[in-house]
């Protein structure tokens, strides 16, 4: 008959499932029907539970569509004492929604709340602490005060999270209660739960970041629990740690000489000790770690095998700001692996990776094939690793060098503009980076000036031009040859670039200079060129006639060195040079731009002293150095906004950004005697030790181990109802209390028992006291004395021997 009910029981429930689904069925097909106040109001104030809540979801799906529902504040807020706890959550809501608007009325349902702080349930009290938490109201500072310190206190963890989660939120509402609440925080971040620590080191950060000297006691213990925390509380840990090892961890570094076998065999004879002595000042340096950094970087390793990209980023920024070389190599295999993710991730994680390339190129070599350029890739990420193929050229193998120019050359005939323009710009740094493959780079260049692609061939002429001014001796015949050029270069920037590197090489050879030949032949065409070519045809012109007035004058200067007479007149000289000069100057003054005709003027005036002419056109221009795009990036810590958003933010950068601290000196670091209370540093993350009573307490449901290997316990799926049913039968029977007569029989005889051993340890206890008093005694004693002490002996002896029986 009992399973009879079991199962009928069991039908009830389900049945009572069924309804529910049909309740929430039937309000998501009626949700788009809107109700009057009138009807949701029938609805809170009905005594069915599912009515309650179905006219809660109203007034809360009319709240977030900005609908007027205070006039329900008080049918909703009487709910605030049902035992549901779905219609608990969305009265809870409601009263965070609402609570600034009318003050006075929320605070009616803070008794209410309170009481819910003493519920048996943890979830009702962890909500009830979290929505009075949240009610932001000054006048119940106090009250959400006491509210953290019971909830710091509670046996159950979820509770104590929550309460670590208020104290933020309770500082903001009332930043006096900071003593306060500095207390509750040093006993949350001592709690021997990782979740609960996490949410402590979360609201630590919030309210006092600079109090580092609460960290002390608890490092070492939050340093072997960031492993098992949230990736929220893991981002917070990460963070403090790495402040916290730059203020209290000095940087110490050592000399490391190189050690020498050949010259340690020629130091044992002797011949080598002049040699040894110039060498004993050499060597490398290395980083000292201290025990509880090393802990901490050690602690931290397997975080870069997390499933969240910022736990992963922010592991590397740890170890780029505290940690060594070797352990930066570690975590860039995991900052590369992140370029599978979504578009977004792998911006994000490319603008991390180029600010470790710009640093440490090498170590990206063996990843050169993670950087090529996809179809699919978006502007920013194709950017990035063209810019990171750039950084690695000079320091990879040939193949790989090959491989990459490969590449660019292919994205440089693309079709798409930018793509072009950046690949174009990629081969210039590669060449300017590594000198062994300019050659090459530059052949690649003037291959595609002929393009009838104008913007390739305008940024091919550009790179061309910075790598000529890198050496300008060594590309006179380039310039001749872009020189021939000029007839099939349409684009006007290209033709513009030609034009102002035979200007910059017209007083090479002197009459023998192809200069003066091109700008006769560029005066032919001079009205249809464009705006910006004319501008460098006019420069020319001014260069070539200002390059014969100097050899004018150095063939007039007598033997002496004294000047001869000056030169001619612009209008009396027959020069052919003179006479281009003064076609430029016809043609500009009739021209429509007002800035060619006032660059004439200025040239012309200017020429009238070949002096200053020659110290303002002929003075030698630096080299463009063609930096990484990203350099405007380095310095920026990593996982920042500030790094992502450099280019855009303008000069002062984003707001908000702090930058790490600097090293703390060498003998002002803190007492690292706090930390020895906490866990020794030789305790490794896996190591076996012993579990106190309140962690098995607090978490023992979920130390649970299966025993099969497929993670489910044994017999899993294998039971039946019938099964189960029988099994719960077989124990209540085992579990049939006593009844009070045979109890009472029980308890007696056991009192029997108790009383017959206290009476056989007595006893055995005046036998030898009487045999040390025979031992003392004299024969003087009478022997009545001792015949009936040895018969009390003797019958206190067989009393003991019939206890004993009785009681076994």
């Amino acid at each position: 008959m009992e399973s009879i009910a079991r199962i009928s029981s069991l039908l009830e429930s389900a049945r009572e499932l069924t309804l529910d689904a049909a309740s929430a069925a039937r309000s998501a097909r009626s949700s788009s029907k809107p109700l009057d106040r009138i009807q949701v109001k029938k609805l809170l104030d009905s005594r069915n539970e599912r009515e309650v809540l179905d006219g809660l979801r109203r007034v809360i799906s009319m709240m977030y569509r900005s609908q007027r529902t205070h006039p329900l504040f008080s049918s909703v807020v009487k709910n605030v004492a049902s035992p549901n706890i779905e219609i608990k959550k969305l009265v809870y809501i409601y009263l965070i929604h609402h609570a600034e608007e009318d003050p006075d009325l929320a605070l009616l349902s803070i008794n209410t709340i309170q009481k819910s702080l003493s519920d048996s349930n943890p979830q009702v009290r962890a909500l009830a602490l979290r929505t009075m938490s949240n009610i932001r109201v000054p006048v119940i500072s106090q009250i959400v005060s006491l509210a953290i310190k019971k909830g710091t206190g509670d046996i159950n963890p979820y509770v104590r999270r929550a309460a670590a989660l208020a104290v933020p939120k309770c500082y903001r509402l009332d930043p006096s209660q900071m003593p306060q609440l500095l207390e509750y925080l040093s006993t949350l971040l001592a709690d021997k739960q990782y979740y609960v620590a996490g949410a402590a080191v979360t609201a630590f950060l919030d309210i006092c970041p600079d109090r580092l000297d609460l960290i002390h006691k608890y490092y070492r213990q939050l340093v072997k629990m960031v492993v098992d925390m949230d990736e929220w509380s893991q981002l917070s840990t990460l963070r403090l740690m790495t402040v916290y090892a730059r203020k209290c961890f000095p940087r110490r570094t050592r000399i490391v000489k190189a050690q020498n076998k050949a010259a340690d065999l020629q130091d044992f004879y002797g011949d080598n000790a002049a040699a040894n002595t110039n060498n004993d000042s050499e060597g490398h340096e290395i980083v000292v770690l201290d025990p509880d950094l090393e802990l901490l970087l050690d602690s931290i390793k397997p975080l870069l095998q997390s499933r969240n990209s910022g736990v992963v980023v922010s592991v590397a920024r740890c170890y780029d700001a505290v940690g060594t070389p070797d352990y930066v190599k570690t975590a860039i295999g995991p900052l590369i692996a992140l370029l599978r993710g979504a578009q977004d991730i792998q911006q994000v994680a490319l603008f991390n990776i180029v600010s470790i390339c710009l640093t440490r190129p090498a170590d990206f070599v063996r990843y050169a094939s993670h950087f090529l350029v996809r179809a699919t890739d978006t502007q920013p990420v194709w950017e990035l690793k063209l810019e990171l193929l750039t950084l690695i050229f000079p320091h990879a193998p040939p193949h790989v060098k090959s491989l990459v120019l490969n590449e660019l050359e292919h994205f440089s005939r693309g079709t798409d503009k930018a793509l072009v323009r950046e690949a174009v710009r990629a081969i210039g740094r590669c060449a300017v980076t590594d000198t062994a493959a300019a050659p090459r780079c530059l052949r690649l260049l003037l291959s595609q000036i002929t393009s009838l692609d104008g913007t390739l061939a305008a940024e091919s002429l550009t790179v061309i031009r910075h790598l000529i001014q890198q050496d300008p001796t060594a590309h006179v015949a380039t310039v001749v040859r872009l020189a021939k050029n000029l007839d099939s270069a349409t684009d006007p920037h290209a033709r513009a670039t030609i034009i102002w590197l035979v200007g910059e090489f017209s007083g090479l050879n002197g009459e023998d200079n192809i200069a003066p030949d091109v700008l006769r032949i560029l005066l032919k065409d001079f009205p249809s060129e464009a705006e910006i070519a004319k501008r460098q045809i006019i420069l020319l012109g001014a260069k070539v006639y200002l390059h014969y007035l100097n050899r004018q004058i150095e063939a007039s200067q007598t033997a002496d060195g004294e000047p001869g007479p000056p030169p001619k007149l612009l209008e009396d000289d027959d020069h052919p040079i003179a006479k281009l000069w003064s076609y430029v100057i016809l043609l500009a003054r009739y021209d429509t731009s007002y800035d060619l005709r006032d660059r004439t003027r200025l040239y012309k005036a200017l020429l009238g002293v070949p002096q200053l002419a020659t110290l303002m056109l002929l003075a030698p221009k630096p080299a463009p150095q063609a930096q990484s795009p990203s350099e405007i990036r380095r310095g920026y810590t990593l996982g920042s906004s500030a790094l992502v958003l450099a280019d855009a933010a303008g000069v002062h950068g984003v707001r908000g950004y702090e930058d790490l601290p600097d090293w703390v000196e060498e003998g002002k670091q803190p007492d690292p005697r706090p930390r020895e209370t906490g866990v020794p540093p030789t305790a490794n993350y896996g190591e076996k030790r012993v579990v106190p009573a309140l962690e098995i307490l607090d978490g023992g449901s979920s130390r649970s181990v299966p025993t099969n290997a497929n993670g489910l316990g044994e017999g899993v799926g294998t039971k039946t109802l019938d099964d189960w049913l029988a099994e719960e039968e077989d124990e209540g029977k085992k579990a049939v209390p006593l009844s009070a007569p045979v109890q009472r029989q029980v308890v007696e005889e056991s009192e029997d028992e108790e009383e017959e051993e206290e009476e056989t340890t007595e006893e055995d206890e005046e036998e030898e006291e009487e045999e040390e008093e025979e031992e003392e005694e004299e024969e003087e004693e009478d022997d009545e004395e001792e015949e009936s002490s040895s018969e009390g002996g003797e019958s206190d002896g067989d009393e003991a021997e019939d206890a004993r029986l009785m009681g076994a």
